[in-house]
């Protein structure tokens, strides 16, 4: 990974926008929706941007939105970039990087995820506490950006900033939402998990299984953003459920609660 292409990535958001947003959120399977609801809308392809990663996953749209919402400039990423689709850690967490490097220091992180712990139920949101990477990678491996003020060894302690997990909860119980929280667990993809290795999720304390957002939250701790972040449980994981595992489920179940989650980014925004 090398500088200039973040930094090129950067220069060209911002050669779009001209506005910096405090604030971005990325967007998981079936939540692209939410990007419909900005006015002022500046839609940036990833395709348009110089070195930059390109979505292949379906319900991925791949491009940035920019705009307002709730009187506030934000900037969306439609879509994200995985793992699973061949692309190197670090090119999973260059976007992320590119986003820090124009300005953005704070990330809202969705996903679908399918739900380990067995008090979950399918539809749930579930605000991430912690995480357990099973990857076997890392977006720092091997990478070194003076530019960016990098530390050798990151601290991860505290990668899902208590405040912002503090605020998440006021917002959705003043809501009347109901909610969960719970650690994510991060496999490599893209074959779903087997029964056996969720039952060995089970034992080191996942509540929640997917193929994202953990590269994304490791590049944002390394350059001092605040993270939070969220999952929609579409699925009981493999053994807990008895149905095949499709993508065309996980879609379906994060568009059906399309308006919850609105509901609820709506307050977090609000109130940032």
């Amino acid at each position: 990974m090398e500088y200039s292409h973040i930094r090129e990535a950067a220069g060209y958001i911002l050669s779009k926008t001209h506005i910096v947003p405090e604030t971005a959120i990325v967007l998981g399977s079936g939540f692209g929706g939410f990007a419909e609801n900005l006015e002022e809308r500046i839609e940036i392809p990833y395709r348009e941007i110089p070195e930059f990663p390109i979505s292949t996953a379906a319900g991925h749209a791949g491009q940035f939105v920019f705009g307002k919402y709730r009187g506030k400039y934000i900037i969306v990423m439609q879509g994200r970039v995985h793992y699973y689709e061949g692309y190197s850690a670090q090119q999973v967490a260059m976007p992320v990087w590119a986003l820090y490097e124009a300005g953005v220091r704070r990330i809202i992180l969705t996903n679908a995820a399918g739900g380990v712990n067995t008090s979950y139920e399918t539809g749930d949101l579930v605000l991430i506490r912690d995480h357990i990477n099973m990857t076997g990678a890392s977006p720092l491996r091997g990478v070194k950006l003076p530019e960016l003020d990098l530390p050798d060894f990151v601290d991860m302690s505290y990668a899902y900033t208590p405040r912002l997990l503090e605020l998440a909860e006021e917002v959705g119980y003043g809501l009347g939402l109901n909610f969960q929280e719970g650690v994510y667990a991060c496999m490599s993809g893209p074959q779903y998990e087997t029964p056996a290795e969720v039952r060995m999720l089970r034992r080191y304390g996942a509540d929640l299984v997917g193929m994202s957002t953990v590269f994304e939250v490791i590049a944002a701790v390394s350059c001092g953003m605040d993270v939070l972040a969220m999952s929609c449980v579409t699925n009981m994981a493999a053994g807990i459920q008895t149905e095949a595992l499709e993508h065309d489920e996980v879609v379906r179940v994060t568009e059906s609660v399309a308006d919850t989650f609105e509901t609820l980014i709506a307050g977090i925004i609000d109130r940032l």
